[in-house]
């Protein structure tokens, strides 16, 4: 099976062509240039491959949560490129390739900073059967991120390198390691989809759609003044 997975839901720009088992890939800090820099590189690891859309069999993209700009930029391209060749898409939770790509480990603690001082945050511990959902993807004040039971946990995510102290006090001796420069590739998004896709569960293009958290992207003065002040 041959695949396209894509992310641009951080700073990171991250593309993986998944051809049959073996991997390619491009990966680049683009900043806010990714709508500009994701479809030259793209066309630069199609030719690297000599592989053109249609010879592919589905799209995976990761669909947040993350930045906003960044999600709508992943899904949009995802849907055009799928819609121009007839393929499938899957979209794949960001905390979830984070725990995909997290060194191997089983008991992952996702966090992504989310800015205005909170985090996206989940937890999955991995099985025979894949990975399980232990604490739902939500949005956490870093102090206030939910309680989990065990130990032999790694975090993994910008919002540990954000927000180390608050994190690692809230977790503690539950911690095994600690992986704060981790984002999320796109190699970790073609691996969780490609069930999905030999299993036919890709969507029609038009249904598409990024996973979002948070219904804001910034602070009011009001908000920002409350939050200084209470800090």
């Amino acid at each position: 099976m041959k695949l396209l997975a894509l992310d641009t839901s951080t700073e990171y720009l991250s593309l993986a062509l998944l051809l049959d088992g073996k991997l390619a890939e491009r990966e680049l800090l683009a900043g806010q240039s990714h709508s500009q820099r994701i479809l030259p590189l793209l066309r630069e690891l199609l030719d690297e491959t000599g592989l053109s859309l249609r010879d592919l069999d589905g799209i995976a993209f990761g669909a947040g949560p993350g930045s906003f700009t960044g999600l709508r930029i992943a899904c949009g391209v995802a849907q055009g490129l799928a819609f121009g060749a007839g393929l499938p898409v899957i979209g794949v939770s960001t905390l979830l390739a984070l725990a995909e790509d997290a060194q191997g480990a089983d008991r992952v603690i996702a966090c992504l900073d989310a800015r205005m001082g909170e985090v996206y945050h989940a937890a999955y511990e991995k099985t025979a059967t894949g990975w399980q959902e232990v604490i739902a993807a939500g949005l956490y004040a870093p102090d206030m991120v939910p309680d989990i039971g065990g130990d032999g946990w790694t975090g993994t995510g910008s919002g540990w390198k954000a927000y180390a102290q608050a994190l690692e006090q809230r977790y503690g001796r539950q911690l095994a390691q600690c992986i704060p420069q981790a984002y999320p590739r796109a190699a970790a998004i073609a691996r969780l989809a490609l069930p999905g896709f030999a299993a036919a569960q890709g969507r029609p293009a038009s249904e598409a759609a990024p996973i979002y958290i948070r219904n804001k992207v910034a602070l009011t003065t009001r908000e920002r003044e409350a939050r200084a002040a209470s800090a």
